[in-house]
């Protein structure tokens, strides 16, 4: 049985849980909600919630803060005083389960972090390893934000799945991270960047004689001016 049956879900409680562009544009196609449903931007001057994976975008109201793209969080209604996921579905605390038990509402949709947790490629990205989690996700004792009950192994996940979805993070990461190098030659407005995602996101998909993407991705987006277009 795995260590999530029956959890409180402190994991969706104690971090901050990053997204590239392909996590929110699935979100908002099979969930039919909207960017401003689901995503926030954290600012991250330590550099804590990316960890030097994810990219940082900057925005032109704050032009000296890095900020991490994430899922945005809610109050608890049950442990009072913490913050969750936004898609985290809590039941009440039990003798039983004094934290309550919890599930992801977005399940068959949730972002690749949420997919590969805890689990990485190998040195030679061709194997899954099996990382330790730490106690609590936020080193302070809250209950709240305590993690697994026991230790995952091998056996907890699927063996073809697990490597499927760290490869297809790590291609997903890296496209997003050449996205905010774009992004961040001349940083915008916050309130523009979902369409900015939309409109790169969207010409991914090119005839088989287009230049790559990445490369065109100043053509194809040319940020100055976008701001101007659609302030109308």
């Amino acid at each position: 049985m795995s260590p999530c049956h029956n959890c409180h879900a402190g994991c969706c409680r104690a971090f901050a849980i990053t997204v590239t562009g392909a996590d929110i544009l699935r979100i908002e196609a099979k969930l039919s909600l909207d960017f401003w449903d689901f995503v926030c931007r954290w600012e991250d001057r330590e550099g804590q919630i990316t960890s030097g994976v994810m990219p940082q975008f900057f925005f032109d109201d704050e032009p000296e803060t890095p900020f991490a793209i994430c899922l945005q969080h809610t109050s608890s209604e049950y442990l009072k005083g913490t913050t969750k996921c936004g898609f985290l579905k809590e039941e009440a605390p039990s003798r039983e389960f004094p934290l309550g038990r919890a599930h992801c509402g977005a399940y068959a949709d949730r972002p690749l972090a949420c997919r590969i947790f805890p689990t990485k490629l190998d040195h030679q990205s061709q194997l899954a390893v099996v990382y330790n989690v730490p106690e609590n996700g936020r080193g302070t004792g809250e209950a709240a934000y305590s993690l697994c009950p026991r230790p995952f192994t091998p056996d907890d996940f699927d063996a073809v799945e697990a490597v499927q979805n760290l490869v297809l993070a790590n291609y997903e990461i890296g496209f997003f991270q050449q996205v905010a190098a774009v992004w961040n030659r001349k940083p915008d407005s916050w309130r523009i960047f979902p369409e900015f995602l939309r409109l790169v996101y969207a010409e991914r998909l090119q005839p088989i004689d287009a230049p790559a993407v990445v490369e065109q991705l100043p053509v194809i987006f040319p940020i100055s001016g976008f701001a101007s277009r659609n302030a109308a």
